[in-house]
């Protein structure tokens, strides 16, 4: 395929990149095989970098830090926005590969890596502002101020659904911030990361730089344990399950590392019985059936009001029904396949577990009969205490509960451990208001009148509870990436303590 070659993708490719970007032997590797969801065949191989590999990629990282974080912050953010302009050249070729690998239709992969571009632009911004403040000290003749100093070498962990855009939130902040990052993409979609690593490889050399973009391929079991054990890397940046949250949270936490974890969601959306049917229905589709349900923050569970609920029901059943299936590549292709085999067994043992809960099954659910990973999305009229509704299912299916309070709605909506995003359909102030206050939505995003999905680079991205709390691409979420250090000048001469406290 064209697109490969201009992304520098070949039939073998290399397992893990040096400062210098240079790729690294493949004699004598292991390799993991990318799989196109699409039709289950092989794309390449990738080999998988040794732990001998992993040493020199960081020790390169962490010599290349000792120089970049003395590069005055705005000189980087200009390295960032040569990033993003390479980013733009390639747009076209990248999203068609995300496509490729990881099954999402093209234009979301297009539209993910236009939020690579859009975060490079918010970096560069950003490189002029990681303010500090001011403090009055009740000394005389002392000033007290903050600064932000740089971590050093930062992990990245990226998930298969979102294989290069949650690597840029990271890196392109990280990068502005003063430091290096080390990444180990998913082994589902090995081939998106060997191709955005040519690209910094690219801009790194035209700017006689070595080892502030690094990568390293291989398994979680082997790469990724080395490098959230690595006391060499202060900051680890995670996206995943819950599970694997509670692992690399445990590691770095004992080692008293820093950790960001984007981990499961389970999102709801209330509609209630003032709310516009079609704008609502429109962001239930998108969120439950975009990307396969494959999202973190896809809907899975809508909570209707009794009186619209039968209403509701038939317009999404009706807008299901046209939804096309089909070969993600093709522009007019709304739903491709889920990532791999297990991703379908995932989804047919929770629908067998909600059949035997006395869910009714609405619309879809089947696999589709093509070659590849398809299945129909399912809709599930369900109550809202199962267990399995309680519990994030990684594939489209969606529940609907109805109900008659909005304090109870709050309440259901809020049962779940996850914590990520949710939103509320009314065009009633008090119920709106009432949902962003104390009282209503737990999750790190709360919408009105707009879905779950479809975060956009300014706002801090995160949530709460086993979502993990950590919060990436906008907003104040630099600081992760930072040490804060507070300084006191004396500029008198003496030498008075604070508190007023003597010592003669």
């Amino acid at each position: 395929m064209d697109f490969l070659r201009e992304l520098g993708i070949e039939k073998i490719n290399p397992g893990a990149c040096s400062g210098p970007g240079a790729w690294t032997s493949t004699e004598g590797r292991d390799f993991i095989t990318s799989i196109n969801p699409a039709t289950g065949e092989e794309i390449a191989s990738v080999a998988q970098a040794s732990i001998e590999d992993y040493d020199k990629v960081m020790s390169a990282a962490t010599e290349a830090f000792q120089e970049w974080r003395m590069m005055p912050a705005p000189q980087r953010g200009l390295i960032v926005r040569d990033l993003g302009e390479a980013l733009r050249a390639k747009k076209d070729p990248l999203g068609k590969l995300v496509t490729l690998e990881m099954g999402k239709i093209v234009h979301e992969g297009w539209g993910e890596v236009q939020e690579m571009i859009d975060i490079c632009d918010f970096a560069l911004g950003l490189s002029r502002q990681l303010y500090g403040l001011t403090m009055h000290s009740e000394r005389p003749r002392h000033r007290m101020y903050e600064q932000w100093h740089p971590l050093g070498v930062v992990g990245i962990i990226s998930a298969f659904n979102f294989p290069v855009a949650v690597w840029a939130w990271n890196s392109a902040i990280a990068a502005v911030c003063g430091d290096v990052t080390l990444w180990k993409p998913s082994s589902e979609t090995p081939l998106t990361g060997v191709a955005v690593q040519n690209i910094c490889n690219d801009v790194m050399k035209a700017h006689n730089l070595t080892g502030i973009f690094n990568l390293v391929i291989g398994r979680g079991s082997v790469i990724g344990e080395k490098l959230i054990n690595d006391r060499r890397i202060p900051l680890v940046s995670a996206t995943g399950s819950c599970e694997m949250g509670y692992r690399i949270g445990k590691v770095v936490g004992e080692r008293l590392g820093g950790t960001i974890l984007e981990l499961g969601g389970n999102n709801a959306i209330i509609v209630d019985e003032t709310a516009d049917m079609e704008m609502a229905v429109r962001a239930v589709l998108f969120g439950a059936v975009g990307t396969a349900g494959q999202r973190c923050t896809s809907t899975r569970r809508v909570f209707l009001h009794k009186s619209i609920a039968e209403d509701f029901t038939d317009r999404l059943i009706k807008a299901y029904k046209q939804v096309r299936i089909g070969d993600p590549l093709d522009e007019n292709t709304l739903m491709g396949p889920l990532i791999n085999q297990s991703a379908i067994d995932i989804m047919m043992s929770a629908l067998e577990t909600i059949n035997d809960a006395g869910g009714e099954l609405l619309y879809g659910g089947n696999k589709t009969g093509q070659s590849g990973f398809y299945v129909e999305p399912a809709i599930i009229k369900a109550e809202h205490g199962w267990p399995i509704v309680h519990e994030e299912t990684f594939a489209p299916i969606l529940y609907l509960i109805e109900y008659e309070s909005l304090e109870d709605a709050i309440a259901w909506h809020n049962e779940v451990p996850q914590g990520l995003s949710s939103a509320i359909f009314t065009k009633n102030l008090l119920a709106a208001e009432t949902f962003l206050s104390h009282e209503g939505s737990d999750c790190g995003i709360a919408n009105v009148n707009i879905g779950t999905s479809g975060a956009e680079i300014g706002g801090a991205f995160g949530g709460e509870k086993e979502t993990g709390g950590g919060r990436e691409s906008g907003s104040d979420s630099w600081k992760a990436y930072m040490r804060r250090q507070t300084n006191t000048i004396n500029w008198s001469k003496d030498l008075p303590l604070a508190q007023g406290i003597t010592f003669e």
